[in-house]
């Protein structure tokens, strides 16, 4: 069997599976106090936005679009993020037997995946996917909430929005299928300067409109972003931002902030 090991696991998220759940019984207990009637309960999203910083950053913000995630009950969820560490041209999947979590192992959907590659031409290099923090840090929310799901783990180098738009179109027209686009947002701004550039990154999703995020949005997931937003106007999908909020709300530090994003792609009907 051939496993996508958690190259991340001990770094951006606890490597002990009872450390994440202690993490996300307090996230969610911050959540109920902020949030105590929100209408986002009455989501059910096919698709979410989610960042992918260390969870003592931006695990609260990925907790509550995962959670809400885990009520569109599926076969499998595929993970799309940039590449970090390995610039290429294309789009790389997971091309592995299992996706190993503090949970335990996810099954991947080779089957699924092979099916993708027939119609898109997907890749497999391999190193793309040793480290790869964007797509691995969604894993472990997966195996918490939806535990017998399968899952894929797409990962974009040189591509364009369109491209993997048509990816995501084919995904989120199988009833069976989530999406998860995994993105973090504006990198080491002073606070101001961050609230502003993430906003036209906010704004832009609000309005399912990628000429906005031109406008100055600098996630580094922003191709992913532009993608999803193509294919949420093309299926007449609607948008929901759940929660934003940056690095010093954990840290202090308001000189090098980081912004983080969750966001819900809905049917509106």
């Amino acid at each position: 069997m051939r496993i996508r090991t958690a190259g991340n696991r001990g770094s951006f998220y606890p490597k002990d599976a009872k450390e994440i759940e202690r993490y996300i019984k307090t996230f969610d207990n911050l959540e109920s106090k902020l949030n105590p009637s929100d209408t986002q309960e009455r989501i059910t999203p096919k698709a979410i936005i989610s960042p992918h910083a260390g969870y003592i950053y931006s695990g609260f913000t990925a907790n509550i679009a995962h959670k809400l995630l885990a009520k569109h009950n599926v076969e499998r969820v595929v993970v799309i993020g940039p590449s970090h560490h390995l610039y290429f041209e294309g789009i790389s999947g997971s091309f592995y037997d299992a996706y190993q979590t503090p949970f335990g192992n996810l099954p991947i959907d080779t089957q699924y995946l092979e099916q993708l590659d027939e119609k898109f031409g997907i890749e497999f290099i391999e190193e793309a996917h040793h480290k790869e923090h964007s797509t691995e840090t969604q894993m472990p929310f997966i195996a918490y909430y939806q535990p017998n799901v399968k899952v894929i783990e797409l990962i974009y180098g040189k591509t364009t929005p369109t491209a993997l738009s048509k990816i995501i179109t084919c995904l989120l027209k199988d009833p069976q299928t989530s999406v998860v686009i995994s993105t973090d947002l504006s990198h080491f701004y002073p606070l101001s300067q961050a609230n502003h550039l993430d906003h036209i990154c906010l704004r832009g999703v609000e309005q399912r409109d990628n000429t906005i995020l031109e406008k100055g949005c600098e996630a580094c997931g922003k191709i992913g972003v532009e993608a999803i937003i193509e294919s949420s106007r093309e299926l007449n999908l609607q948008t929901k931002i759940l929660d934003y909020r940056t690095s010093a709300d954990a840290s202090g530090d308001t000189q090098r902030v980081v912004g983080y994003m969750s966001a819900a792609i809905y049917s509106g009907g």
